[in-house]
């Protein structure tokens, strides 16, 4: 099991809402992301981690998002799918022409996505 998977089961143990763990693991993968940026000393380890974790968490999204059991409006599904969408490109380009300009999309669409999650937004 991926280290996304397996911190969102974790997370998943607790008392917390789904919302909530969602938005948790959102602002995980931001902070990874983040911390990446601050400390930008060019395409390394760290960024190819914290890119492969945001990946798959956005992977565990994006098929739950696809799932017709899944109890969201389907305009909803369909948004978190685009975005999800958008998340991978970001991805894959970041890891073909490193950037850390191009954090900032990654970072700012964890951070409001758990905001609205957990109803700051």
């Amino acid at each position: 099991m991926s280290d996304a998977a397996q911190a969102y089961t974790r997370a998943a143990n607790t008392t917390a809402s789904p919302r909530e763990l969602e938005a948790r693991a959102l602002l995980k993968a931001a902070k990874q992301l983040h911390d990446v940026a601050a400390n930008w000393t060019g395409a390394d380890q760290r960024l190819y981690s914290a890119l492969l974790f945001n990946r798959k968490l956005w992977s565990i999204f994006m098929s739950a998002a696809m799932d017709d059991n899944n109890p969201q409006p389907r305009e909803v599904r369909q948004n978190i799918a685009n975005i999800g969408i958008f998340v991978m490109k970001q991805t894959s380009e970041m890891q073909v022409n490193p950037d850390v300009r191009k954090l900032d999309a990654l970072i700012n669409i964890n951070r409001n996505i758990a905001a609205g999650l957990a109803g700051r937004a």
